[in-house]
């Protein structure tokens, strides 16, 4: 039996569809559809059912995917190995929000430089991340959604407080205890700060603590949470960031947390590959990496 079908087997298998696993392969749809079709005439037993959207495993595709699928993973991580003694450099590519892959990840990959690794970071929202590691075209993804489907696999990295900020200026105007008491209607005069329109960690954050929906509009709107940061300790109003980003301002008493909820707001975060790419030893030694520099981000 053709390997090449295998592994254009297993692929589809795992990504649910033929224009996925074409994208992953680096071939056309069409191409993938042949080999599969050849693949179940060898065997003379359907692999797949054709559905509107993607394909689903015949029992029959299930018990090869999970017969071959180790082996074929086995053969990819010995090929992997041997081009990593032959270069002597690899190159990690890995996606994730950029304020987080910036402060958090890539100081913490930075230690595997001097083992010949190089790392390419590319920064997006969870959705943009994710389609991209999909298709191929990083090795490794932080995001803040848990994948769903076998394509991709995913584990927890670490959690993100979020905390209610404003400048003192704008902390003195509300006086202490006083939000505790009354609720967030004393924060209705307050300009806000957000990355988006839709006012994404103020909404959650007034769901998960004050169990209400937020009347403010964004006063200011910039797509990067550390530009966020920036307005706050410049006065320009109220947000809502994870504590990693503002905690030396707070400590420096640029900006002061305006409450101290009993459970504070929290944001998982999620390591995601491509099933399968763990074994290659690059990959595998980032995603261990991380998960060990994570025990120590509080």
């Amino acid at each position: 039996m053709d390997l090449a079908l295998l592994r254009t087997f297993v692929t589809v298998h795992r990504a649910g569809s033929f224009t996925r696993a074409a994208a992953l392969l680096g071939l056309s749809q069409p191409a993938v559809t042949s080999q599969i079709r050849a693949l179940e005439r060898q065997l003379g037993r359907p692999l797949f059912l054709r559905q509107a959207r993607g394909v689903t495993p015949t029992t029959i595709g299930d018990e090869l995917a999970h017969r071959t699928a180790p082996h074929l993973d086995a053969l990819v991580e010995i090929t992997e190995s041997g081009l990593d003694e032959e270069s002597g450099s690899r190159t990690l590519h890995l996606a994730g929000p950029p304020e987080f892959t910036a402060i958090r990840a890539l100081p913490a990959l930075t230690a595997l430089i001097p083992q010949g690794i190089s790392l390419r970071a590319s920064f997006g929202n969870a959705e943009q991340t994710l389609e991209g590691l999909a298709s191929g075209h990083h090795d490794l993804a932080i995001t803040t959604a848990q994948p769903r489907g076998g394509l991709l696999t995913a584990t927890a990295l670490c959690d993100e407080e979020h905390v209610l900020v404003a400048s003192p200026r704008w902390a003195a105007r509300i006086g202490p205890g006083l939000l505790r008491r009354k609720g967030p209607s004393v924060l209705a005069e307050l300009p806000v700060v957000e990355v988006h329109e839709s006012l994404p960690l103020v909404a959650r954050y007034w769901a998960a603590v004050f169990d209400s929906i937020p009347a403010a509009t964004g006063t200011v709107v910039a797509p990067d949470l550390r530009a966020v940061q920036q307005a706050v300790v410049a006065g320009a109003g109220l947000a809502v960031l994870p504590r990693y980003l503002c905690e030396d301002a707070l400590a420096q008493g640029a900006m002061v947390a305006l409450l101290d909820p009993p459970v504070p707001p929290l944001r998982t975060y999620f390591l995601a590959v491509r099933s399968g790419t763990l074994a290659l030893p690059l990959i595998a030694r980032a995603q261990d990496w991380l998960l060990r520099a994570a025990a120590d981000w509080s």
